[in-house]
């Protein structure tokens, strides 16, 4: 079955190729043939050893080529499928133990409208995307639809299928909409991560409550209501900064049209007690130098099991967080009020987040250690007192986080994570982005070779703690010592919140010439146990997303990964299938089906694997 072709894919406006890559390292075409895919092994002797497919392809890799290649990462997808496609295999095949079930990929969708207006990637409109495979047949069939928000039914008119913006979002600044005065700013997208649970499919943004999708047609239901009020800790009585929080409240809620609270876009599942946990924060402590996160479990039928607010006397900006067995963990991302920039924000002169910047005062990182249930805690530890990691580092996503105890009641925590410099990170900057002129730097995100461990990587945080909770020690250390660009960590989930040995993320070998650093274009698997590395490369000229893992047994790394391939100088999406104890070896690569060109997708943010078909 075929999809209706609804709209042709429309690219951002670009930069001239040469003065956009300036920054970059000059290059040269290279003169040898580049293999499209390698595997890459680093032992533990630190030595490596590459294996090359049979199959190469010459392909040039230099500032200019790299320069369109990023544009074409994020080009708007205007067109919906009407019914499931059936994708082409080009590779391999599928498993006859291929568990059936669906791989959804939400992220944005689309970045121009159609009178002049450019918005950050991440203010673009949540385009979802679902693969399901057919354990039976073997097949795998694809949907993808945006999510109908209230900001994309207001901006989309589906009768001559044409865009204008009139949020601005919270990244960017509209230039053929209304400019001054507007305050439209918390524009739901629902473009960041999806969750199937409880039989709701639900689609999430980190400033509000998450969209439920009708799975078997990907059709928008609406929004569904999953905060309210919590179990206050760490708060008696009011102080300055509750009544500047009052004050705060009529504007933001009023005027600017934000909900009382923030729900944060990424959720743990605590697979032993089958538990969901989610986490929001109230939208006037972006303002103040305090901070107030509420905590929830869900069981599987949605049902709130346990919920209860910590006040944290810092001003704290959080994306992603870790869970134990008995803690919430916290790493302090922490940001201060830009007066000059609030004001220009406030006009809409510059994008709202500017009114925000990092705060890199401090030196360690302040790590708080949460408890999730307090009447049943042990020790006298002060969860408000945080434990002050030796390394200034703003953290960006969570692999796993888990604790062992000794025989003497001692507690060891590991926090499996990626972090990135506060020098480097930038609100205003991510992926390139320039609210001004509205187009992509690559340049931004790759950085020279001195200055390349700002970027993100992947690290591994373990705190001791006594009986009574006290801190004897944190450390901070390169995970598996791969100091490489990396992000995206993921496990095995049935083991998250436990003990686990294999995290898997994406990250880049440094070896392209003009884009070394980001987009990624390697799987990357890491033996915490035997400090072992191994790599998957897709190739020159390609690049890859968050990979997910897809369980199909009992032991830690039995099952597959899923990751999308951008092939971007041929403009076309490939949905690859790797068997995880094969990474590092030549036959990694299990199957690779082709997503129709018209079709062709943007970068995705982040994914699940649902056991269940449409």
């Amino acid at each position: 079955m075929q999809a209706v072709l609804l709209h042709k894919i429309s690219p951002p406006r670009f930069l001239s190729p040469l003065t956009a890559l300036r920054p970059l390292q000059k290059v040269s075409t290279p003169q040898a043939k580049i293999p499209r895919a390698v595997s890459l092994t680093k032992p533990d002797n630190n030595q490596v050893s590459i294996s090359t497919p049979t199959t190469v392809q010459a392909e040039i890799d230099d500032s200019t080529a790299a320069f369109w290649d990023y544009q074409f990462l994020f080009v708007s997808q205007r067109s919906e499928t009407t019914a499931p496609i059936t994708l082409h295999l080009v590779d391999g095949a599928i498993p006859s133990d291929f568990p059936s079930g669906t791989y959804y990929l939400t992220g944005p969708g689309l970045f121009t409208d159609d009178h002049g207006s450019t918005v950050h990637p991440l203010d673009g409109h949540g385009y979802l995307r679902a693969f399901e495979f057919d354990g039976v047949t073997g097949e795998v069939k694809y949907m993808a639809k945006y999510v109908k928000t209230d900001a994309q039914v207001e901006e989309h008119d589906p009768q001559t299928d044409t865009w204008r913006f009139t949020h601005r979002g919270p990244f960017s600044v509209l230039k053929g909409g209304k400019k001054f005065g507007n305050t439209k700013v918390m524009k739901n997208v629902a473009n960041t991560s999806v969750l199937k649970w409880g039989g709701k499919l639900l689609c999430l943004w980190e400033g509000g409550d998450p969209y439920e999708i009708e799975s078997g047609t990907l059709d928008t239901i609406g929004q569904l209501q999953m905060m309210d009020g919590g179990d206050s800790l760490g708060k008696n009585s009011k102080d300055l900064w509750d009544v500047a929080a009052e004050m705060l409240k009529p504007i933001l809620y009023g005027v600017f049209k934000m909900p009382p609270k923030r729900l944060l876009s990424h959720y743990k599942l605590d697979a032993p007690r089958n538990r969901l946990l989610t986490v929001s924060c109230n939208a006037e402590d972006m303002l103040l130098p305090r901070s107030n996160f509420t905590f929830y479990e869900f069981d599987s039928n949605f049902k709130l099991l346990n919920k209860q607010e910590f006040n944290i006397l810092d001003h704290l900006m959080i994306h992603d967080w870790a869970f134990t067995d008995t803690h919430y963990i916290l790493f302090a991302n922490r940001v201060k009020l830009d007066v000059l920039g609030s004001m220009t924000a406030v006009s809409g002169l510059s994008p709202m987040i500017s009114a925000l910047s990092v705060n890199p005062s401090k030196p360690t990182s302040p790590v708080y250690l949460l408890p999730r249930f307090p009447n049943k805690s042990v020790g006298v530890r002060d969860w408000r007192v945080p434990v002050e990691a030796p390394s200034q580092m703003w953290l960006l996503h969570v692999g796993n986080a888990f604790e062992l105890k000794d025989v003497d009641g001692n507690t060891e925590i590991q926090i499996h994570a990626c972090s990135c410099s506060y020098e480097w990170f930038n609100f205003q900057n991510l992926f390139g982005y320039n609210w001004q002129s509205g187009r992509l730097d690559p340049s931004i995100m790759n950085l020279k070779e001195s200055e390349y461990q700002l970027l993100p990587h992947l690290v591994q945080v373990s705190i001791s703690l006594d009986v009574d909770g006290n801190c004897q020690k944190c450390t901070v250390e390169p995970l598996n010592q791969w100091k490489k660009s990396s992000d995206f960590p993921i496990i095995n989930p049935t083991y998250s919140g436990q003990k686990t040995t294999c995290i898997y993320a994406a990250t880049s070998l440094g070896t392209r010439r003009a884009l070394p650093h980001f987009p990624f274009d390697t799987v990357v698997k890491l033996n915490v146990l035997t400090k072992s590395v191994q790599t998957w490369s897709v190739g020159t000229r390609r690049f890859i997303g968050e990979p997910i893992f897809v369980p199909k047994g009992v032991e830690e790394d039995d099952g597959y990964l899923l990751v999308i391939e951008y092939a971007v100088s041929i403009q076309r999406c490939y949905l690859i299938i790797l068997n995880p104890k094969k990474i590092g070896e030549g036959d990694a690569l299990v199957a690779r089906l082709e997503v129709p060109r018209h079709l062709n997708f943007p970068l995705g943010f982040h994914g699940f694997w649902d056991n269940n078909t449409w």
